[in-house]
């Protein structure tokens, strides 16, 4: 049990000392409250982890609640994307829930709030308002308008639910502290006016509530036990707590706010402003490009949804921000992909391989295994011919000792097949290696149990039997950023580091199994790397995206710079 203990993190101790304080494990309810104003990253993905764990690890319910009290930026489109993807991590929420739903709920307490003398309608300009806040090492004035008379302030908040007032003329501000040393208790805005239909309400409503009022009452109303919000909200964890004080009945459970750092990925942004900039600005085709840090993009790319969870395990829940290396994410999915991933045979850059003594017009079927690994999987048949791809990169005229693959008068095995030895090659007028004469060992059969068959040669390579290869759009993926931290530098734009060579599409030639492959069926092309069928492919035209290479080349490249 001791050990059980020392392995929970600082938000799951939070947890158990409250249970040991009182809670009943009936008390505990949790939620994940995304914005629809953009597609869920992977950021996100380590929160709803969190909450959606927590609810797994104390058998308790979790709320997916949609904070939607900005009409101007959400849509519902954006609440769909985030239910599939939350959905497609694996986790299932026990209501849904949105802050529409308490519109009314929140007005009404609010009027019981103006009626306390703890909240006025605001007549000043945004900056009035902005100039009469003060600074953090200087209080604050109080609005003119701070003493206005409770009818007075009534009059104008119907005034302004009911559509009488443009954008800016008015907002309510709760009547705290102008002096408070923690600036976001110096009066803050409650409601503004807003002309804008709302994805769920239409135009019933023309006042919106602001982020912390709405959202720590919307915990109270469906009494989530413990409200987890990342590091930057801290500071609003005292004003979380006096609109809390102002209507906590004393006989029902009082929310906790409590804290987390956000884990920043290198070579990526995430602010949702940034990544729509992508989009607009046509750098990426849309929110679910596989290039996005998203979790539709990473979707569609290939990973899954076991690789996301175990990398949020691995970095964990912490206190202090810092940036994970992307590489990290990318060992996971690698690792999970080796498990569950079919092996084929496919040629992205092919050189034709001719052997000049195996009989024109035969073919025979090899058996090859579809995972090493995995017994389970079983084995497939792939067709072998007189002529064949190979990689242009797996033939050299000359080479030195080192160079393992096939170079004139060197052999090779044929993954699944024979060893072949290269004799001749054929050139264009530009001196381009067109073509490879071989010649194979017919009693060299991979699993035949002749002698031959068990003779070693050092390199082994995939190929393609040429007339039964079948063409497909290969989409070669890499980071979208050429820097660790595009955010993080004060004399550019991060637009300034996108990695020109993001993307390159190419025709690539695979073994004819590949023929029925399905949106999202997800392969490891032998030697090459990960890949799996992207949304665009059809019958006719087969798209395959590269999820993740078989190691990590970044890391090559810059321990050479």
């Amino acid at each position: 049990m001791e050990e059980e203990v020392k392995s929970l993190n600082f938000i799951e101790h939070i947890v158990e000392e409250d249970l040991a304080n009182g809670y009943g494990k009936q008390d505990l309810r949790f939620r994940f409250p995304p914005e629809p104003n953009g597609y869920l990253h992977i950021g996100h993905a380590s929160s709803i982890c969190l909450n959606f764990g927590l609810g797994l690890r104390y058998n308790a319910p979790v709320n997916l609640r949609f904070d939607d009290t900005n009409p101007a930026k959400e849509e519902k489109e954006y609440v769909d994307a985030i239910k599939k993807d939350v959905t497609w991590l694996g986790y299932e929420w026990d209501t849904e829930r949105y802050a529409s739903d308490y519109f009314q709920q929140l007005y009404d307490w609010a009027v019981e709030l103006i009626k306390q003398g703890k909240a006025y309608v605001d007549s000043q300009s945004s900056e009035e308002m902005a100039e009469q806040k003060g600074t953090p090492t200087e209080a604050g004035k109080e609005s003119p308008y701070r003493n206005r008379s409770v009818e007075e302030n009534l009059s104008l908040f119907e005034g302004m639910k009911n559509g009488d007032f443009e954008e800016g003329k008015h907002v309510l501000r709760a009547k705290i502290d102008m002096t408070s040393s923690n600036m976001l208790m110096r009066d803050p805005i409650m409601y503004r006016v807003l002309h804008k239909p709302h994805h769920r309400t239409n135009t019933d409503w023309c006042i919106y509530p602001m982020y912390d009022w709405t959202h720590g009452e919307s915990d109270y109303i469906e009494q989530v036990s413990h409200s987890l919000c990342t590091l930057e909200f801290l500071p609003h964890r005292e004003l979380y707590n006096w609109f809390l004080d102002q209507l906590v009945d004393s006989k029902k459970l009082r929310p906790k706010q409590r804290e987390f750092a956000r884990r920043n990925l290198s070579h990526t942004v995430v602010s949702k402003r940034k990544l729509l900039q992508l989009v607009e600005s046509g750098v990426v085709d849309s929110w679910d490009d596989p290039r996005m840090p998203t979790i539709s993009g990473l979707r569609r790319r290939g990973y899954t949804p076991e690789s996301i969870r175990n990398f949020a395990e691995t970095i964990g829940i912490a206190k202090r921000e810092n940036v994970v290396d992307v590489s990290l994410l990318e060992f996971h999915v690698r690792e999970h992909l080796n498990k569950i991933a079919p092996r084929v045979m496919a040629v992205l850059n092919p050189l034709k391989v001719v052997i000049t003594n195996y009989e024109e017009g035969k073919e025979e079927w090899l058996e090859a295994e579809n995972n090493p690994g995995d017994e389970s999987a079983g084995s497939r048949e792939v067709p072998f011919s007189r002529e064949l791809f190979i990689e242009q990169e797996d033939f050299r005229e000359e080479a030195n000792r080192k160079f393992f693959r096939l170079k004139l008068g060197g052999e090779v095995r044929l993954k699944n097949g024979y060893i072949i030895k290269a004799e001749s090659c054929t050139k264009d007028v530009e001196g381009n290696i067109t073509e490879v004469q071989c010649t194979y060992d017919p009693k060299s059969k991979s699993g035949s149990g002749t002698e031959e068959s068990l003779r070693k040669v050092k390199g082994t390579l995939h190929w393609v039997s040429v007339p039964h290869a079948i063409k497909a759009e290969v989409r070669l993926y890499d980071r979208l950023f050429s820097d660790e931290n595009p955010d993080g530098h004060k004399d550019k734009d991060f637009m300034d580091f996108v990695n020109p060579d993001s993307l390159e599409k190419i025709t690539g030639y695979l073994e004819p199994s590949m023929k029925n492959a399905k949106v999202g069926d997800r392969f490891q092309f032998q030697r090459l790397g990960y890949f799996n069928v992207d949304t665009d492919s059809t019958n006719e035209n087969l798209v395959f995206n590269r999820t993740v290479t078989l190691r990590d080349t970044w890391a090559k490249l810059e321990q050479k710079s």
